[in-house]
């Protein structure tokens, strides 16, 4: 086994176990990170972006372990009210993810081949100030009104369908939901709550997308980087994000939070201008 394989799966690993937790989009900072570091397609990266979400999916399910408990209950009738609350919202957000998510995914992974990649991360860095931009508006204009017991059945269906949003590249699905839910109200404990909650399925649903459905692709992937550089990147996102879960997610509350996602965009967009400029990549 090549010890450059490890390495690479250890960077991937830890750049998804650490930006899976902030509204950065882990997709785009894997996909920037592969572009550059594995000289990646930008559609190779794309998949590789969704695919990586397997790695902390693990810590996600240890974090919320009583509130998947209690779905688990309601899924075989034995749990309480909320739970079956809690079950119902996920069903429903999980449902429209797919539905909207999907043909985003297959459109963009099917259409982005043989380009550059200056102007597609002008573009994503552009999506990532526009991350910032909708976190800032939405703790600014945030008035507590409800919490998850008051959520209404549109509220929940629009919250799926802008997770289903967050498939495109650049769009921070923690971000764009959590920011939704506080403008609708919901208080930011239980927004950050059923956020990533709902991350568990939609992660792994993310995870076997390009698998099932971008068949070729993947295999292009497999054979460019290698599956020991994937297994690892997956390993080692579950690791980082166990030991890190917590003090990631009290970090995404903070007020400097949108200030990181603004930076990182502008990064993308140098990177971007210095590729068309010099022709690298």
């Amino acid at each position: 086994m090549n010890l450059g394989y490890v390495v690479n799966g250890i960077i991937l690993g830890i750049v998804q176990g650490i930006s899976e937790w902030l509204p950065i989009s882990s997709k785009t900072q894997i996909m920037i990170t592969s572009i550059y570091a594995l000289h990646l397609s930008f559609n190779q990266a794309y998949a590789l972006g969704l695919f990586l979400e397997a790695g902390t999916v693990l810590a996600a399910l240890i974090y919320f372990r009583r509130e998947v408990w209690g779905i688990l209950k309601a899924l075989a009738l034995r749990g309480s009210r909320y739970d079956y609350m809690m079950l119902k919202y996920v069903l429903i957000i999980t449902i429209l993810t797919g539905l909207v998510g999907v043909p985003l995914y297959l459109t963009i992974a099917d259409s982005i081949k043989g380009i550059g990649i200056g102007l597609p991360m002008v573009l994503l860095g552009l999506i990532l100030i526009s991350d910032s931009i909708l976190i800032t508006f939405s703790r600014l204009r945030y008035m507590p009104r409800k919490n998850l017991e008051n959520l209404r059945i549109w509220e929940v269906a629009v919250i799926g369908v802008i997770q289903g949003i967050a498939a495109l590249p650049g769009v921070s699905r923690s971000g764009v939901t959590v920011s939704a839910m506080l403008l609708l109200g919901l208080n930011p404990e239980d927004s950050f709550k059923l956020s990533f909650i709902s991350m568990i399925p939609a992660a792994i649903g993310a995870s076997m997308v390009p698998i099932l459905l971008t068949r070729h692709l993947f295999n292009t992937l497999v054979t460019d980087i290698n599956t020991y550089t994937m297994v690892t990147a997956i390993v080692i996102a579950a690791l980082i994000s166990i030991a890190l879960i917590d003090a990631l997610l009290r970090f995404a509350r903070g007020r400097h939070i949108a200030l990181l996602t603004a930076l990182l965009g502008a990064l993308a967009i140098l990177s971007g201008v210095v590729s068309m400029i010099t022709g690298f990549g």
